[in-house]
């Protein structure tokens, strides 16, 4: 199993009514720090795209740019 457990395995777990409040509250922290680093990678390679890379996803220079710049805690 890879090092983080995928959206849907944690989603499945918190549902759980016998898991733990402590257990709970893990799972969502690590649902969110696994969210911040996903939005943090794809903002720093989005950055590094060069113009026609985002010509072919249908982003704009500028608008790339703007997404680049937004700490890794905001969608």
């Amino acid at each position: 199993m890879s090092p983080a457990l995928q959206s849907a395995q944690i989603a499945l777990l918190n549902d759980q009514s016998r898991l733990p409040t402590a257990a709970q509250a893990l799972i969502f922290a690590a649902v969110v720090v696994t969210k911040w680093d996903r939005l943090r990678r794809t903002r720093k390679s989005l950055a590094k795209l060069e113009p026609h890379h985002l010509n072919d996803i249908g982003v704009g220079k500028s608008t790339a740019a703007q997404e680049a710049q937004k700490p890794f805690w905001r969608d």
